[in-house]
């Protein structure tokens, strides 16, 4: 007998969310691990907020959203709220009951001055992150570290001089023509109108200038995890500069070793490495040059195996561009570019962490 099409409404729901979700699912130990972090954060928690007053939306729930965000690649808070609205998996993974209606997306941008403010989202990571070290999952002598350039919110028409009024402007507001032949730019004489912390960067030496941030990773060698990050403006020197203070930070009195591309190939960066007590795995850049590294360093088998390993740090920057927000930010400004890049680090550390706890036991 065929079944009408007909959708009749219950009066009660007899499911929770709970149910909706299958035992398997991925998103089960993910949660597990995030909402073990965000315990251990409460103290941090009510220090954010006032002690009396209205009970804002619980900063739990903010940043597990913003996790999905990151995650599934939504492109917007908007999106990401909309989702809450019919998404049930969404709704379970960020705590809203089915009865309860999610909040404004304007919430977001009222709370991520609070939480830039007090550096939650760099706490969380390594909250995160913690986990993983008392499972002994971390390497503390080991490391690679790599940069890549991250596209800030921001047009090369929004550069205009720094002193001076702005150069003579034609077309339409919103598009202006720009004489692109004129005088040229340069992040010394000129800066963006959009998003004054983006700095113009080539890509390569053909490549056009663009409004670029740039983020930089530290990853231990021994399951891939990434155990420090930051975002800096892009300059020449800065993967350089931020791979020394990440490698100067991490505990321990052993001797280390880091793993790094050809960019890294210079005699400062191999003097400051060996400084610190870091033995700088470098792959040798000699095209028309000659190589800070020698044979004192190449001879040693772990040379070999730290230019194998240090290859899988590309696929870190890989995840947060293909599947998350990195490609380009919808958010102008280091501090919030950095919030971005903070949740994405911990991203790519809670998508490995569910299998190595698994193995480890």
């Amino acid at each position: 007998m065929r079944g009408p099409d007909v959708m009749q409404d219950t009066l009660f729901a007899v499911r929770s969310l709970e149910s909706y979700v299958p035992a398997d699912h991925p998103l089960r130990p993910v949660r597990d691990i995030l909402n073990e972090a965000l315990k251990r954060m409460d103290p941090l928690f009510a220090a954010m907020y006032a002690p009396a007053g209205r009970d804002s939306i619980a900063p739990e729930k903010l940043l597990r959203a913003l996790m999905l965000q990151v995650l599934y690649g939504v492109r917007s808070e908007r999106m990401v709220i909309e989702q809450l609205g019919y998404n049930l998996l969404f709704r379970w993974f960020v705590g809203v009951s089915m009865q309860d209606d999610p909040w404004d997306h304007s919430t977001f941008s009222k709370n991520r001055d609070r939480l830039i403010e007090h550096d939650a989202c760099t706490v969380l990571f390594e909250e995160v992150l913690a986990q993983a070290r008392g499972k002994g999952l971390l390497s503390a002598e080991h490391f690679s570290v790599d940069g890549t350039l991250v596209r800030a919110w921001a047009s090369n028409k929004s550069f205009v001089p720094k002193d001076g009024p702005p150069p003579p402007v034609s077309g339409s507001k919103s598009n202006p023509e720009v004489n692109f032949r004129g005088p040229p730019r340069t992040n010394d004489t000129h800066e963006s109108r959009t998003d004054p912390d983006s700095r113009l960067y080539r890509k390569s030496k053909n490549a056009e200038a663009l409004p670029y941030f740039m983020g930089h990773a530290l990853m231990e060698n021994r399951n891939g995890l990434v155990v420090d990050h930051r975002l800096t403006h892009a300059t020449g020197k800065a993967e350089r500069e931020a791979a020394i203070e990440m490698l100067a930070a991490q505990p321990g009195a052993a001797r280390k070793t880091v793993g790094a591309d050809k960019g890294y190939d210079t005699a400062d960066f191999v003097a400051d490495c060996r400084a610190i007590g870091v033995t700088p795995h470098v792959a040798q850049n000699t095209k028309n040059r000659a190589s800070a590294i020698d044979e004192r360093t190449t001879r040693h088998p772990g040379y070999a195996v730290s230019q194998i390993v240090r290859k899988l740090i590309e696929t870190i920057f890989g995840d947060g561009k293909q599947h998350g927000t990195l490609r380009q930010l919808k958010l102008r400004g280091l501090d919030r570019a950095e919030l971005v890049f903070a949740m994405t680090m911990t991203a790519v550390n809670l998508r490995r962490m569910p299998k190595l706890f698994a193995e480890s036991g």
